[in-house]
């Protein structure tokens, strides 16, 4: 097997910015490049970039485009106006999580790009292949050939206006635009990843450096995926493999919103219909702990007596609320918010409560 670290097209700039690169879902990416509090706080304040580019664009289209993807994804997408995004899962049969992902509904009939986890980009797309049989579709795994930057922060929709040069004030949140740079097509969305209003601008790989140099003159200050995911947690937002997996369906994990159970049959709907009967074992919750110890992945959750009744998934010092506060999935029992429940880090036990999992206020244009 090949383990080679795949790069994005904006790695030679990481790494001349002197980023502190990690792997990540299988690419070489930037961690920081000052600080993650640095960079959170420019996000939170102003406005930081992040190259994301790692992520996964698969194209669907044909004349069961619309009935296939409805067969495969949660949320329900007939009716969607084109230049709409829709936010949602594909699942197992058994209700656990393929992946979560964003559908865009292309400006052509019957058309969609899907926008899917840089770790899942493969698994996806075979998962996409495999359930296609009996539908009229085309199936383009098109990921190598975009580039993608994030923009974000209360200051984006100025600062991204007057560099694409066309005004976005209009752009309402979960949709997108089509754009030409290079000769080529390029994509503007507004949804973002960190609670705070933001653009992503999708365009090929020479295009995205260019782009990003830009921003960077610009005065937006470069931020990696170590503060991308202090801002999505503290946001109350679920990251694939800690928050959803094939273990951990969007019930367990308080998604089912995003979940429409009353139309047509999709993959998975049956298993969730049982669970939102019958309940499940386990749900993730938000706990806030009374002191400034950190709740790390992988931390067992206990109830005062000392019994495990759950694990860690996300935890941090929240750098916007000071507040030491965690993602956990506890026995469902000991879900209510207010239940007390403490947590072991190392040999000591800290005491916490279930508050609601959206730590943060958010603040999206809609």
């Amino acid at each position: 097997m090949d383990n080679q670290l795949k790069t994005t097209c904006l790695h030679g700039e990481h790494v001349a910015l002197g980023a502190k690169m990690s792997p990540f879902a299988g690419f070489d990416m930037p961690i920081q490049y000052s600080s993650i509090i640095e960079e959170h706080n420019a996000v939170r304040n102003k406005a930081g970039i992040f190259d994301v580019s790692h992520m996964g664009e698969i194209f669907i289209n044909g004349p069961q485009a619309t009935e296939f993807l409805n067969h495969i994804f949660t949320n329900d997408i007939r009716g969607m106006e084109d230049g709409q995004i829709l936010y949602g899962m594909m699942l197992y049969p058994d209700g656990g999580t393929v992946d979560d992902l964003l559908v865009y509904k292309e400006y052509a009939p019957d058309s969609y790009l899907l926008v899917v986890n840089a770790a899942n980009i493969d698994k996806d797309y075979e998962w996409i292949i495999r359930n296609a049989d009996g539908f009229e579709v085309g199936i383009l795994n098109d990921s190598d050939n975009w580039g993608q930057v994030a923009v974000q922060g209360p200051a984006a929709e100025q600062i991204v206006t007057k560099v694409l040069g066309f005004d976005l004030s209009g752009l309402a949140f979960y949709h997108f635009t089509d754009f030409e740079l290079y000769g080529k097509r390029a994509i503007v969305s507004r949804t973002g990843y960190t609670g705070e209003d933001g653009f992503e601008i999708y365009a090929v790989p020479e295009a995205t450096v260019d782009l990003w140099k830009t921003f960077l003159a610009a005065g937006v200050i470069p931020c990696g995926l170590g503060c991308r995911d202090t801002l999505r947690f503290e946001a109350g937002l679920p990251l694939y493999g800690d928050e959803l997996s094939a273990e951990i369906s969007p019930v367990m994990a308080g998604l089912s919103m995003f979940c429409k159970l009353d139309k047509p049959g999709f993959i998975g709907k049956d298993a969730l219909v049982k669970q939102k009967t019958e309940g499940v074992k386990r749900k993730l919750v938000g706990i806030e702990i009374q002191d400034r110890a950190i709740p790390r992945a992988g931390y067992a959750v206990e109830l005062p007596d000392g019994k495990e009744v759950g694990i860690v998934t996300t935890g941090y010092h929240s750098i916007s609320l000071d507040k030491s506060i965690c993602f956990a999935l506890v026995d469902a029992e000991f879900s209510q918010l207010g239940t007390a429940l403490n947590i072991r880090i190392r040999h000591k036990v800290f005491p916490g409560e279930v508050v609601k999992k959206r730590f943060y206020q958010t603040n999206y244009k809609k």
